[in-house]
């Protein structure tokens, strides 16, 4: 059966991919940008990889006329300030090119919206859910709350406020009750539901065996990691606030932090559905998802992570827009260095930043993370999604992986930390030199002004660096 992934690229699309294959369908995967794309070896020659941008029509002529089904997992909490209307047209144009095909059925993956006063962001996933009902095909809707699951946002947000704060004083939203679903109970609900018609044209609930509130997922979670945490409440911290909370402590973004805080104050409760009975499956307990995450992470066998998502926002940004480092107008730092062993140089490349660090004066590099969080940016806090392995489109600390290739011996980042310009940081392997080339193109005279400040700690930073690597 010929089915259609878009967001391929995203959290649950990569998780749910290889389980589609597994099951004998072809799977047509639908990617805004390819060169970010990086399925692993062993599905390249099962799928089919397409170039779609929702937001302009002409490129979904790019998707085949006889796709059977559909999964539609694109959303954003932390786009444009318009995103519930990039939304609305996303789903209206997927809408209107799908009715032009053979599909039968759409699955779509929503959130739980039973609550009238709904947040921004739930209110945008209700919005899409109604555009898409409009179409030719038969609906399935899926209403998720909290998914736990390695990599995912809720659990590394827990994680974070749980590890990090012996002593917790939070918002009020703590009492808030909601009911978390693993990871891997979302995927086999998805994945069973295709040409099933007991699910065609109806939507369903789906939530874990639990209800908890957030104080008692928090205190679980510690339970879970064998960690003791006081946590006290207080009503006079507002949303604002909140959200400054969960940015300063967490590795999440302020954008991503509002939308989770509006998300917050709201319950989402799955309501009682049949379709538990009708995939049969017995969903994971909360405490048991945790722990199956942990598995994962200690085998450094994280599929996805929502870290990974572009910061500038999925429907803005392309990695293949910055692959070609410009050199008019920019402030150049080139070193170079003959390694003994290039290919041990290579290795280490590949393990920068995240747990390894920097190799020469990490706290230099720290300090510019925390300087970065200060001005509202990502920081160091994301480190990276995989410790040994990396992929175009990959979150690595404040940099974002723009193109990767070890045979090649090239690794380019481009920076996502607040800056008056733009700036890319390039490893290339030529022979037995290695050659790091940090660029620096700078908006007006506060960026050529910033270039000659941090100038003076290049010679300590670069040159450190570049010596690590190839010692």
């Amino acid at each position: 059966m010929k089915i259609l992934l878009t967001g391929a690229t995203g959290y649950i699309g990569k998780r749910i991919l290889p389980v589609l294959v597994n099951q004998g369908h072809q799977v047509v995967c639908c990617v805004r940008d390819m060169k970010r794309f990086t399925p692993i070896a062993s599905l390249k020659s099962k799928i089919e990889i397409i170039e779609v941008d929702l937001l302009n029509p002409h490129s979904l002529n790019n998707i085949p006329s006889d796709i059977y089904c559909a999964f539609y997992l694109v959303h954003s909490m932390s786009a444009a300030k318009n995103y519930a209307e990039l939304e609305i047209e996303s789903a209206r144009n997927f809408t209107n090119a799908i009715n032009n095909t053979k599909t039968k059925q759409v699955i779509y993956l929503s959130g739980i919206i039973n609550d009238k006063n709904l947040s921004p962001h739930l209110q945008s996933r209700k919005n899409v859910e109604l555009e898409l009902g409009k179409g030719k095909f038969a609906l399935t809707t899926f209403r998720a709350g909290i998914i736990i699951g390695s990599g995912s946002a809720s659990f590394e947000i827990i994680r974070d406020l749980v590890e990090k704060l012996p002593i917790m004083v939070a918002p009020k939203w703590l009492k808030t009750k909601c009911q978390p679903i693993a990871i891997t109970d979302v995927i086999k609900i998805l994945s069973q539901s295709v040409d099933n018609e007991s699910v065609y044209d109806k939507s369903f609930d789906i939530g874990g065996p639990e209800v908890l509130s957030y104080k008692e997922m928090l205190l679980q979670f510690a339970a879970v990691r064998h960690l003791k945490r006081t946590i006290i409440s207080i009503p006079v911290m507002t949303p604002r606030l909140s959200s400054y909370w969960l940015y300063f402590v967490t590795t999440t973004t302020y954008k991503l932090a509002s939308a989770l805080v509006d998300s917050m104050k709201v319950e989402v409760i799955a309501k009682d559905s049949n379709i538990n009975s009708i995939i049969g499956i017995k969903p994971l307990s909360y405490k048991t998802a945790i722990e199956k995450a942990f598995i994962k992470i200690e085998q450094n066998e994280i599929i996805s992570s929502w870290k990974d998502a572009i910061v500038n926002g999925t429907l803005e940004f392309k990695v293949s827009d910055f692959i070609n480092v410009p050199t008019f107008g920019c402030f150049v730092d080139k070193r170079e260095r003959t390694s003994a062993n290039i290919s041990n140089t290579i290795d280490k490349v590949w393990k920068i930043g995240g747990n390894t660090g920097w190799y020469h004066a990490n706290w230099l590099w720290k300090i510019r993370g925390f300087m970065d969080l200060l001005s509202g940016g990502v920081g160091l806090r994301r480190g990276r999604t995989n410790q040994d392995e990396i992929y175009v489109g990959d979150a690595l600390d404040f940099w974002r992986v723009i193109y990767a290739d070890k045979e090649e011996g090239r690794l380019l980042l481009f920076a996502e930390m607040k800056l008056p310009g733009e700036a890319w940081l390039e490893f290339k392997a030529n022979g037995n030199t290695l050659i790091q080339t940090a660029t620096f193109r700078p908006h007006g005279l506060w960026g050529r002004v910033y270039w000659f400040a941090v100038y003076p700690f290049h010679g300590i930073i670069f040159k450190g660096l570049l010596n690590k690597l190839v010692s």
